[in-house]
């Protein structure tokens, strides 16, 4: 396959790192800067839903998949803003930073004629993948912000430091990384706006977002 990525650096590298299987690969920071779509067989926007913007595109090449960065928005909330008249040829994964190189992509689809053609491009990719529920935050990046959000609030309080709020949430639970170390590999920004989103998603107030993470979050 020929293979347009969108992505800063960092998700670049791991994308790289999980491996985009035998294709060829053309990477770009901006979909602006490419000419045709048309001359791709997928396109793996990892900005997606900073840059909704880029539906529009995807609306005019509809023969084109694309696997877009769909954690901050829903794939029904895209396609109510975004005419795609023609089919509507996103599908949504979770491609935040810290996420990318899982084991297991987590993937939306809005229409269950897409199963076919997601499960030939993981097959190519040579990514196992899950489908979940298309919603807001997904499933993983919702459950670590929630505990992020937590661990921001803890902090806050004063009951621990950060250090030992990261030491004792891997001892307790064997987690790989303690939040505050899964909010520097996500990156502050991500965090709070994911949060954010799934609040007003879901009008939810268990996703209010700590005070002491929103200040950094407006220092950024």
């Amino acid at each position: 396959m020929n293979i347009l990525v969108i992505a800063d650096a960092q998700r670049y590298e791991e994308l790289q790192e999980k491996g985009l299987g035998k294709n060829n690969v053309q990477w770009k920071t901006n979909l602006e800067d490419v000419l045709s779509v048309k001359a791709f067989d997928l396109v793996i926007d990892a900005l997606f839903d900073d840059r909704l913007s880029n539906a529009a595109i995807y609306a005019r090449n509809p023969e084109v998949p694309v696997l877009a960065c769909t954690v901050k928005v829903s794939l029904a909330e895209t396609m109510s803003h975004t005419a795609f008249e023609q089919g509507f040829n996103i599908m949504g994964c979770n491609l935040l930073p810290g996420f990318i190189t899982m084991p297991v992509t987590e993937v939306a689809v809005l229409e269950e004629t897409q199963f076919s053609r997601l499960d030939n491009i993981m097959y190519q990719l040579g990514w196992e993948y899950a489908v979940v529920g298309d919603a807001v935050g997904l499933v993983t990046p919702r459950v670590v912000c929630m505990i992020i959000n937590e661990a921001y609030l803890t902090a806050e309080e004063g009951t621990a430091s950060r250090h030992d709020i990261d030491i004792s949430m891997k001892l307790g639970t064997n987690y790989p990384l303690g939040p505050f170390e899964w909010c520097e590999r996500i990156g502050v920004k991500n965090v709070y706006e994911v949060l954010k989103a799934v609040q007003e998603s879901a009008n939810d107030g268990r996703f209010e977002v700590a005070a002491l993470l929103e200040t950094e979050y407006e220092a950024i």
